[in-house]
């Protein structure tokens, strides 16, 4: 299973977090009498004619919510876990009238009651319409709405270029709506650790705890970004934020709107790596770009498409892709069963194939694990891997295996291997694992090829 990757000596920090009864809301009065800086002369007047435009649809977002918690000192003596009240501040941007607001995920995660402040303080309670972890991207409507709100355009266009003017609009440490100017310092920011299929806008402007949700605004007033994290060793910001993209936003939100419960991602079917210097220089290439694929599923889109190992495709529908969680962004912000272009190198020569990303196959239902009852690892429920399933569990859709769902504390399984839940096992005694049969029974001295947190090891039956 892949992992997202590690970022050293840095905290990669979600942006919400704080008191909910600390939530304050601005009173909303704006100059009326600037215009928005033009050029570098102006810079010097006001962003205000923007933020007028853009603030009222921001809202602040107080959330609060029952969780488990093990006390470590009490379970020395037999307790169990205690229900404890959690809260969560964050922002989040009012993009349809009728009061659907797009927030991030972690802001509402796990929380029974959500209370949306608008810029003119008036409150509202939400439901969640829909709740996307990948993306961080999470959709709410407000109750109780009998009048048209204010909204933010999403602009999707993706023109935006490195060094544009942004403004980021939030409700920083819950002290009430915050604007601050910078500007965008990078675009399609993969291998973030945050999502393993996100394609982030990086920017200076300040983004700090509280801020999640919040709005990424270009100098039109239009919504190009929800603000998501920040790489910071003090937890505050550090001039590194990173925003969800609005192809990515628009892409949640229709589906919340259209009815669906989840975000269906669909597939291209072909994994590859970063074309590296070597690489490149090997193949007479003027610069490393694009990545080299070293898999292509069997009757999948991108095997229909004529899409052949060794290929290196450089760009989705014209934009460029340097490793596959850019690709995987791209193809992921398609409908299913829409088309790609594909632009790719083969045998030197530059050629454009168009594809039609699918759905990934198979059943990603995690409810319908399998529970060993005899043997080696009896009491684990695992489930037989397939390209949905995997996905949905954040893994490798080229990943083979059985993946363990949960384990019974009283069982073998647990008590005698070892085993946890999201352990992948690979192969017994060095035979591949492609069937839940070849776990029942097992004998001890039985050898199990273990991925666990993208680290492979060996578990003994014993």
């Amino acid at each position: 299973m892949k992992t997202r990757p590690l970022v050293l000596a840095l905290a990669l920090t979600l942006a919400a977090c704080g008191q909910p009864n600390s939530s304050k809301a601005q009173d909303g009065v704006f100059a009326d009498n600037r215009v928005p800086p033009g050029d570098a002369t102006s810079m010097k007047t006001s962003f205000a004619p923007v933020v007028r435009e853009a603030a009222p649809a921001v809202v602040n977002i107080a959330a609060r919510g029952v969780q488990q918690v093990q006390d470590p000192f009490w379970s020395m003596f037999g307790q169990g876990p205690r229900a404890q009240q959690v809260g969560s501040v964050g922002s989040g941007v009012i993009v349809r009238d009728t009061g659907v607001v797009v927030t991030n995920y972690h802001v509402i995660n796990g929380m029974q009651q959500i209370r949306v402040i608008l810029n003119d303080r008036r409150e509202f309670n939400a439901r969640v319409l829909l709740g996307d972890e990948r993306s961080d991207i999470a959709v709410l409507q407000l109750e109780g709405v009998n009048e048209r709100l204010p909204i933010l355009n999403i602009d999707d266009r993706e023109e935006q270029q490195v060094g544009d003017l942004v403004l980021a609009i939030g409700n920083p440490f819950g002290v009430g709506q915050t604007v601050t100017n910078g500007i965008i310092s990078a675009l399609n920011r993969t291998e973030t650790g945050i999502s393993d299929s996100g394609s982030f806008i990086q920017t200076d402007a300040a983004i700090n705890p509280g801020n999640s949700g919040g709005a990424l605004v270009d100098m039109d007033g239009d919504l190009i970004g929800i603000n998501t994290a920040i790489f910071s060793r003090s937890g505050s910001s550090s001039g590194v934020g990173f925003a969800v993209p609005a192809t990515m936003v628009r892409r949640v939100v229709d589906s919340a709107v259209g009815g669906a419960s989840t975000v269906v991602r669909p597939w291209l079917g072909v994994r590859g790596e970063p074309v590296s210097a070597d690489i490149a220089r090997s193949l007479g290439m003027d610069r490393p770009r694009g990545i080299v694929v070293n898999d292509v599923w069997d009757n999948g889109p991108g095997d229909r498409a004529g899409i052949r190992t060794g290929d290196i495709i450089t760009a989705i529908d014209g934009a460029e892709i340097n490793d596959q969680g850019g690709l995987n962004f791209r193809v992921g912000t398609r409908e299913p069963n829409s088309g790609v272009e594909l632009t790719l190198l083969r045998d030197g020569r530059a050629q454009t194939i168009n594809a039609r990303v699918q759905p990934l196959p198979g059943d990603a239902d995690t409810e319908k694990a399998t529970t060993i009852q005899q043997g080696g690892l009896s009491g684990a429920q695992v489930l037989a891997l397939n390209p949905a399933l995997a996905d949905k569990l954040g893994g490798d859709p080229f990943a083979s295996g059985v993946i363990v769902g949960g384990v019974d504390g009283r069982g073998y399984a647990a008590r005698g291997v070892g085993i946890r839940p999201r352990d992948v096992i690979v192969a017994v005694n060095d035979r591949p694992v492609t069937s839940i049969n070849q776990l029942s029974n097992l004998p001890r001295g039985s050898r199990l090829t273990v991925e666990r947190q993208g680290q492979r090891g060996i578990l003994l039956v014993r």
